[in-house]
């Protein structure tokens, strides 16, 4: 399977999970006739990063809001495949809903709109886990696949704008393509993405340096989870977009979503902070601040003191019901579909990823100590 030729589209080029598909899809031997980069903005780091490769691969950066149809009617032009990983992440709603649902869900129809006028032939959308749940009563789900039936209507702004963007993205598999051509779509459902340069485990490890070195225990132990690398989750994309290349493989991928696992240890989401830093000396807490249930109504308590507020002032909470019990159910599903459909096996082992991950860590750990120093000053 190959890219060779193809004129490709990545949105949210510029974000965490982007960047490291743009790298593995310049790595490819067999060169792409085109890459196209959108996001709002790239960073120096970015763009560093992406002129590092100096391959036969046309790269062209496209600075834009994937709310403005002008500027993705010019991005999409004369592309055959577009990667869409623009989203804005938001576990705690400090993103208003509006805007939530804007670049997610509004952002996404405008791109699949666009897909049918320029004639892009081929669309893989990153979707979440959270799409599936877990559902607010905290069934768990150990080793489940594609078939794995289970009830969930989450009400959170983030999960639904995600279930609906990719509903979205399904529905249009077959849609007729201006030039008579068929469009073709697929969703990757990722596992939470860990890696060098996660803004989450940044957040995780402030925390932990704040507590003296000592990691806060927001996951009960049990509640196993199984992460993902982001060099993995991002090698699951290349794979895909080479398998829709191939007819067959293609008629077997569209209107299909897939979960994208590796072969992370099954750990709670709290363990894996700590698992990534151990070699660093660094603890966590033996047990959640307050027993669970105790933990939950005291979320839903902060919950009504927002909603009272808001008349006046808009208060988030640092911890909501959906965030708890997100953070302590076992939630664990197998990647064999993609490996059977998509041909994807793991790029990076265990021990490579958290290797990564803990230098990573490592490397930021003086940096992140004086800039909580300077802003405690």
């Amino acid at each position: 399977m190959s890219l060779s030729g193809v004129s490709c589209l990545v949105t949210g080029a510029g974000g965490f999970l982007g960047q490291r598909i743009v790298c593995l899809l310049l790595e490819e031997e067999e060169a792409l006739a085109e890459l196209r980069l959108v996001d709002k903005t790239f960073s120096n780091d970015a763009l560093a990063r992406f002129g590092k490769f100096q391959g036969k691969t046309e790269v062209k950066i496209l600075e834009g809001d994937i709310r403005d149809v002008a500027f993705l009617h010019r991005a999409c032009q004369g592309v055959s495949l577009i990667i869409h990983t623009a989203s804005i992440i938001d576990t705690l709603g400090l993103v208003e809903k509006q805007l939530l649902w804007e670049v997610n869900v509004t952002g996404t129809q405008l791109l699949l709109e666009t897909c049918v006028r320029c004639n892009v032939q081929h669309f893989i959308y990153t979707s979440t886990i959270e799409v599936t749940g877990p559902n607010c009563k905290g069934d768990p789900i150990f080793n489940g696949d594609e078939d794995t039936t289970y009830e969930s209507v989450s009400k959170f702004p983030y999960a639904q704008s995600k279930r609906l963007a990719e509903n979205f993205v399904l529905k249009a598999d077959g849609q007729a393509l201006k030039d008579g051509g068929t469009l073709i779509t697929c969703a990757l459902r990722s596992m939470y993405i860990f890696g060098e340069g996660c803004p989450f485990l940044q957040g995780h490890l402030d925390k932990c340096l704040l507590n003296k070195n000592v990691y806060l225990r927001f996951s009960r132990k049990e509640a196993l989870v199984n992460p993902v690398y982001v060099g993995n989750i991002a090698w699951a994309h290349v794979q895909a977009a080479k398998a829709l290349q191939v007819p067959e493989k293609a008629k077997q991928i569209r209107g299909q979503f897939y979960y994208i696992s590796d072969d992370t240890p099954h750990m709670s989401y709290a363990d894996l902070n700590y698992e990534l830093t151990r070699n660093l000396g660094f603890g966590i807490e033996p047990r959640l601040p307050m027993p669970l249930t105790v933990l939950y109504y005291f979320s839903l308590l902060l919950e009504i003191v927002s909603f009272l507020l808001r008349p006046f002032v808009r208060y988030v909470p640092s911890t909501n019901r959906h965030l708890v019990t997100l953070l302590n159910t076992p939630f664990t599903f197998s990647y064999r579909k993609a490996q059977k459909d998509l041909g994807y096996v793991p790029h990076y082992t265990w021990e490579e990823a958290k290797r990564r991950t803990g230098q990573w860590m490592a490397s930021i750990v003086p940096e992140r100590r004086e800039y909580l120093g300077c802003k405690a000053a």
